[in-house]
């Protein structure tokens, strides 16, 4: 079930391109970031890919398309939470990934509780 709060939150990310520091409790892990809209998500994602072989460009090209469509649709119901800048922490003070700016797409279905803002490796300590 999702939670209609957080829900909202990502529509309003969707529609108005509206960006929030939240983290996300997901079965015992703290899934932490800014969550971005899905078009921007997959606008950065292709753009991982834009530089590579055949194979990559025609995933970017894929991947941009499927921002377009993300923002087309950007009111209706939304299922999936992306956040850019992430991080996860585990059971420790440690994230993983410790380096990097990490995008990340998860099911809202599966969110057991959040709070806003991010944790930070000066926070986790």
């Amino acid at each position: 079930m999702k939670d209609n709060v957080l829900e909202s939150f990502v529509q309003a990310a969707n529609k108005y391109e509206f960006t929030l520091d939240i983290s996300l409790n997901i079965n015992g892990a703290v899934v932490t970031g800014t969550m971005i809209s899905a078009g921007e998500y997959f606008k950065s994602l292709s753009e991982e890919f834009a530089e590579g072989n055949e194979v990559a460009e025609k995933l970017a090209e894929q991947l941009s398309e499927t921002g377009e469509n993300a923002e087309s649709n950007a009111g209706s119901e939304a299922n999936f939470i992306h956040l850019k800048d992430t991080k996860i922490y585990n059971g420790d003070s440690k994230a993983t990934p410790s380096k990097g700016k990490i995008l990340w797409r998860g099911k809202l279905d599966e969110v057991d509780g959040f709070f806003l803002g991010k944790i930070s490796s000066s926070n986790a300590k």
